[in-house]
């Protein structure tokens, strides 16, 4: 199998073609598996799959089965953040997750090289495919997080392991998928359960 450095997830977006792994993956509205073929014949050579594809691929395409193609590439996040020793900031809250990451990136990047998470990539997959692209040039990161149900924050904790941590606020956005405000607080604080530091207002 040939070396990896970029994960894809969407058919439209490719870049790194040759060093690529695409994850094939469902939603609502679409299918990932549904452009495995094209992708290959584009040069893909490495899929992450949940089925078997519908039709024979090239030769030299390398498949790996999994059960979830989104907890395989949070679990390749997790090792990817393991190798990385330098400070990490993680920002949560309902409103201005993404204007204090950029601000704060702005000002430490200065003097330092920090990776950042791309635009408001702070869910389930945006999470990962953010700290993917942390790397040894890199001197902290700082990273969003938003969850809109109960049981997601552990998810983005393990991919993420802040050592420090920014609670925005705590608003209405997404308060349907909690039965109460304190039980939403304290799903949002899971994400600073191993943090040296949380900086919140009181």
């Amino acid at each position: 199998m040939h070396e990896v450095d970029s994960l894809l997830t969407d058919s439209r977006k490719l870049s790194n073609i040759h060093s690529a792994a695409f994850f094939a993956m469902k939603g609502v509205n679409h299918d990932g598996h549904n452009y495995i073929h094209e992708l290959a014949l584009k040069g893909i050579r490495t899929f992450i799959i949940e089925e078997e594809p519908a039709v024979p691929l090239p030769s030299g395409v390398n498949i790996i089965s999994v059960n979830s193609s989104l907890k395989a590439i949070q679990e390749l996040a997790k090792q990817k953040r393991a190798q990385f020793n330098g400070p990490v900031i993680a920002i949560t809250g309902s409103n201005g997750k993404t204007i204090v990451k950029e601000w704060l990136s702005t000002m430490l990047s200065g003097k330092l090289n920090v990776a950042k998470s791309p635009k408001s990539y702070n869910s389930q997959l945006g999470v990962p495919l953010s700290v993917w692209e942390v790397g040894p040039q890199d001197d902290i990161g700082v990273f969003e997080a938003g969850i809109s149900k109960m049981n997601e924050m552990p998810h983005l904790r393990e991919v993420i392991k802040p050592t420090h941590g920014i609670l925005t606020n705590i608003g209405t956005a997404h308060e349907e998928g909690f039965e109460s405000i304190e039980i939403k607080i304290n799903e949002k604080l899971e994400l600073f359960r191993s943090s040296e530091v949380l900086v919140y207002s009181t």
